[in-house]
């Protein structure tokens, strides 16, 4: 078994290599995906991307905060069945605004410099996915969990 050290170890080093993310969220019992470009802090407590708030994804996450982050490293080749890796990240998005989000908005650009336009429009938000669990999956079926104590 795996250390809780090592898993968070491979879950950062996944998280630098891949620019985006499947997002999940639900609403009236629907589920929906849609890629977003995200960041995540160093201790792995928050992630967050960049949407317009007149999309879907954000109407479901402002009716339910509930989301999961899909972050992974395949090439859609067979060898991937032995060698992506595959991290969902489980936590409650909200909106950031004022000084959260003028401290937060240079570590995404930082990542994502080709979005500075989108990121700072007035019509877009900046969410930070609080992580409560991941979920690292290798060679297709070995799961191993790390938990955030509240």
């Amino acid at each position: 078994m795996e250390k809780a050290e090592d898993i968070q170890r491979q879950i950062r080093e996944l998280f630098v290599s891949q620019n985006l993310a499947v997002l999940a969220t639900h609403n009236e019992e629907q589920p929906y995906a849609n890629l977003v470009a995200f960041v995540t802090t160093d201790d792995l407590k928050y992630l967050y991307f960049v949407t317009p708030r007149a999309t879907r994804k954000f109407a479901n996450l402002s009716a339910d905060s509930r989301v999961a982050l899909l972050i992974n490293n395949s090439t859609n080749q067979n060898t991937d069945f032995h060698q992506a890796i595959a991290v969902t990240a489980v936590g409650k998005a909200e909106e950031i605004t004022g000084d959260d989000r003028t401290r937060v908005l240079p570590l995404y650009l930082a990542k994502h410099p080709h979005l500075e336009e989108f990121a700072k429009s007035p019509t877009c938000a900046l969410v930070r996915v609080t992580a409560a669990s991941y979920y690292l999956v290798k060679n297709f079926q070995n799961v191993m969990e790390f938990h955030f104590t509240q």
